[in-house]
């Protein structure tokens, strides 16, 4: 159990992990704190197996019993920014957040300021103690919508969990390439691409990845889709549709060229040519309230440029020349 004055945990080791280094064990059991942060734990003595401290590398075998007991500390060197922030709810465990395309979520090299991570710190200091500024899943940089950050280790524990579990309900809306019947789902794992690093792929040796598609309304040449995860894979939505000949309008990594209806006006010519993010959003998360336990959902709406391209293709669909088709 996890409060807020104490980060605590408690672990069987299951088969699949006997015989496995403690740290490569403790990460795979807790994967919402960094490898360096589990190895100062071990080498304090703060997390321990069967009551004994043990080094990084010993092993831990079948049902041994690890625990955790540690003391919250600064986790993350990031400086606080005041960045504005489209907040859609927030109490003392959760800040919800309608994060807009272009901004990128976690500092890393190249963008070290100016992120939401940078904003939340502002707006929250506290959170400088949870992993990662308590942001437990991400959206792209040019991806919009709605996601949660924890404010408490409580929030924290809980999210994670939810996501391992599959219990947080998120819901995407996408326009794709190409005209759809019908929704389905794709169950293929993603890794990285092996040629392209920038690129994820679907790949024999990647990770266990399922997304689920429904139609929301078909043009002449594309579909607004409402996507839901099973999993949280990096560039997921995209890859997968890529995968399935339906590539994200807009998507400079996975789309390919532009599509063009037949009998295209300058003015959709104009909204495709200039759409250059992934036509992705994130339009609604369902999550368990961390402390009361009451399921609680958000939505955001569309952001301007989505409703832009897609009032667009609405407009070239309904006036379509039916000599052109």
């Amino acid at each position: 159990m996890t409060s807020d004055t104490r980060i605590t945990a408690s672990f069987i080791i299951p088969p699949e992990l006997s015989n496995r280094r403690l740290d490569q064990a403790a990460a795979t059991l807790m994967p919402e704190h960094s490898r360096s942060r589990l190895q100062s734990w071990i080498k304090s003595g703060a997390l321990t197996v069967n009551g004994a401290t043990c080094r990084p590398r010993d092993k831990v075998m079948l049902d041994d019993q690890l625990r955790l007991d540690a003391e919250p500390e600064a986790q993350v060197s990031w400086q606080a920014e005041a960045i504005s922030l489209d907040i859609v709810y927030e109490d003392e465990h959760l800040i919800v957040i309608n994060k807009p395309a272009g901004l990128v979520v976690h500092p890393a090299a190249g963008h070290m300021d100016g992120t939401l991570v940078n904003a939340v710190l502002n707006h929250a200091p506290e959170v400088e103690n949870l992993p990662r500024a308590g942001v437990v899943h991400r959206l792209d940089k040019d991806t919009s919508g709605i996601m949660v950050v924890a404010r408490s280790l409580t929030a924290h524990t809980s999210l994670v969990d939810q996501l391992q579990t599959r219990s947080m309900g998120r819901e995407y809306a996408a326009v794709v390439i190409g005209t759809l019947t019908g929704g389905a789902t794709v169950d293929a794992p993603i890794g990285r691409h092996p040629r392209e690093r920038k690129k994820m792929a679907v790949v024999a040796t990647g990770k266990p990845a399922v997304t689920h598609y429904r139609l929301a309304e078909r043009f002449a040449a594309h579909t607004l889709v409402h996507c839901q995860l099973e999993s949280g894979r990096t560039h997921q939505i995209r890859v997968h549709m890529a995968h399935v000949k339906h590539p994200l309008v807009g998507d400079q990594l996975y789309g390919g060229r532009i599509r063009l209806p037949k009998g295209t006006t300058e003015e959709l010519r104009a909204v495709l040519s200039g759409f250059q993010r992934q036509a992705l959003h994130a339009r609604k998360l369902t999550l368990e309230h961390p402390a009361s336990g009451e399921t609680l959902s958000w939505e955001a709406p569309l952001p301007d440029d989505m409703d832009v391209l897609l009032a667009a293709l609405r407009t070239h669909y309904q006036n379509r020349d039916s000599r052109d088709y």
